[in-house]
């Protein structure tokens, strides 16, 4: 059994979704693991991970939508303390969640065929994430 652990840095340029797809692979084929499983968490609770569609562009344009919707900036929250993207940033994040495991076969996710992984920034202004990674398998 091996292990292999990065942490990833990703600039965001405010709310939005950033694809880590491309560098999860990266690490992955460089771990010379086979078959495994990779487990993420981002360190924030203001940002997430999501795994979605990332062939369509209007996929990602309809989930900022929704989330606006169902929750907004504005509303009477008691938790503002940054601005009033903040408690609507802690809701964004609980409904999508902080960590994903996908499994690694054959030196690669196996991520359906429109499947991307994303970092989704929930605040307004561009934040300096992490993701911590870990990938265990032989």
């Amino acid at each position: 059994m091996k292990q292999a652990a990065t942490t990833l840095t990703i600039r965001t340029a405010g709310r939005g979704f950033t694809e880590i797809t491309g560098e999860l692979a990266r690490f992955v084929a460089a771990s010379g693991i086979a078959d495994g499983l990779l487990s993420l968490l981002c360190r924030h609770t203001s940002a997430s991970l999501l795994i979605q569609e990332n062939a369509a562009p209007a996929v990602r344009a309809d989930l900022a939508a929704w989330f606006d919707r169902l929750a907004p900036e504005g509303a009477p929250y008691a938790h503002d303390d940054e601005g009033p993207d903040d408690m609507p940033a802690h809701l964004r994040t609980a409904l999508t969640g902080v960590t994903l495991a996908i499994p690694v076969m054959a030196g690669r996710m196996r991520l359906g065929t429109w499947q991307g992984v994303y970092l989704a920034e929930h605040r307004t202004a561009p934040h300096r994430r992490e993701v911590a990674v870990h990938l265990i398998g032989a």
